[in-house]
């Protein structure tokens, strides 16, 4: 069973930072302009606004995997969003997916929002076969085509 904890910028920077430019290479094979300073900066805003969307998922003390969810106008109302969903390699296709995907449904849950949306490299085959398995569908390309949308309604 994962715990979770707010991010505390500062003292996590080297796990968080590690797990975003693995997500990067993951989702694109590269790290796709990752710049640490900015990821840091806006890390530090985004979970000062929301600390319990922006956590680390741990077990027995040790990180293994990371949420950041928000929430944010898209065409004239209110979503939630997914920023990140990540899990540690030796943690993906365990189950622990579907406790990260709890996680945000309370989340989105308290915050009252019907509707959660988030981006994927298309050739990210294993989110994308995730993402159906947790109830999203595909809401067209976006980026040239370099990401799909993904929305899911709360309670799939």
């Amino acid at each position: 069973m994962l715990r979770f904890r707010t991010i505390d910028p500062e003292n996590d920077a080297e796990t968080v930072c590690r797990f975003r430019r693995d997500s990067f290479a993951v989702s694109f094979g590269h790290m796709y302009e990752f710049d640490e300073e900015d990821y840091l900066q806006w890390l530090r805003d985004m979970a000062a606004r929301f600390p319990d969307g922006f956590v680390l998922a741990e077990e027995e003390g040790n990180p293994v995997g990371q949420l950041e969810l928000s929430i944010r106008e898209y065409e004239g109302k209110t979503i939630g969003y997914v920023n990140l969903y990540y899990l540690t390699p030796e943690y993906r296709g365990k189950r622990q997916g579907q406790e990260l995907h709890g996680y945000a449904q309370r989340f989105f849950n308290r915050h009252e929002v019907e509707e959660y949306h988030l981006r994927v490299s298309p050739t990210n085959k294993p989110a994308i076969k995730f993402y159906r398995k947790i109830g999203m569908e595909e809401a067209g390309p976006e980026v040239g085509g370099k990401v799909v949308r993904m929305k899911g309604k709360l309670g799939n």
